[in-house]
């Protein structure tokens, strides 16, 4: 019985069960991008957004973020992490690998997901026009909108796209979810620092990450589609 169960429920042997995972997990960042988008809209995420800017930084100066100065430098190093000047040369190295063992169909998807994850990102901040915080004071260099968060965006879309790309190169479990934990990791990172330099809303954020994780799960089902029908290389194979 515990082995039928272990089976059952193991992601590596039940892959119709993962697909239904990320189906829902689909839905499920649509949903939450819409309501966000409705309620900041209607103005109705203002007190929460000032509360959460406000939880960052010295209360007698909201000019002073809170920690020392060298967390400060930090966290700026962490938030170039998702710039578009990080995020191009990560892409552009991962391409090279790419081209180097030959998988050119893999290369493709990965473009087609970058691609489409910037201009997701240009079209919803050009939609919504939303200024940026003024709440408190800018710690990073910004001259776009703010809805939705554009480097929680784009990290979502890079490091879990890249991320699910070099899990289907590695064989063992403990690997492959070792690669993805890692490219959560960037990414919730990423969108908090965003938070603590002043440059985006809460909420920003988290329509950045819904629809970048939206949009990753789109191409990762997309190329286990291509996968069976032979358009795309096979993943690494588990070993028993």
């Amino acid at each position: 019985m515990q082995s039928l169960f272990r089976a059952t429920w193991d992601w590596t042997r039940n892959k119709d069960l993962i697909v239904l995972l990320l189906s829902f997990t689909c839905v499920t960042s649509v949903w939450v991008f819409l309501a966000i988008a409705d309620e900041v809209h209607d103005g109705e995420t203002e007190a929460f957004d000032k509360a959460m800017l406000r939880a960052f930084r010295n209360p007698s100066d909201l000019s002073d973020p809170i920690g020392p100065r060298r967390v400060q430098e930090g966290v700026r190093d962490i938030t170039a992490l998702g710039s578009f000047t990080v995020l191009t040369l990560i892409s552009a190295i991962v391409a090279g690998f790419l081209l180097l063992t030959r998988r050119y169909n893999a290369l493709l998807l990965m473009i087609l997901a970058l691609g489409g994850g910037m201009l997701l990102n240009w079209s919803l901040k050009n939609y919504f026009a939303r200024p940026r915080p003024e709440y408190v004071t800018q710690l990073h260099y910004v001259d776009s909108n703010s809805f939705p968060s554009g480097h929680s965006l784009l990290a979502a879309v890079v490091y879990l796209t890249l991320g699910a790309l070099v899990a289907r190169l590695v064989a063992k479990r403990r690997h492959k979810i070792y690669v993805l934990s890692v490219a959560v990791l960037v990414t919730v990172l990423v969108g908090l620092s965003r938070v603590y330099l002043g440059v985006h809303y809460p909420t920003d954020v988290l329509a950045g990450w819904s629809v970048g994780m939206l949009w990753s799960i789109l191409c990762w089902l997309l190329a286990r589609y291509l996968q069976r029908r032979g358009k795309v290389e096979r993943p690494a194979a588990t070993p028993p």
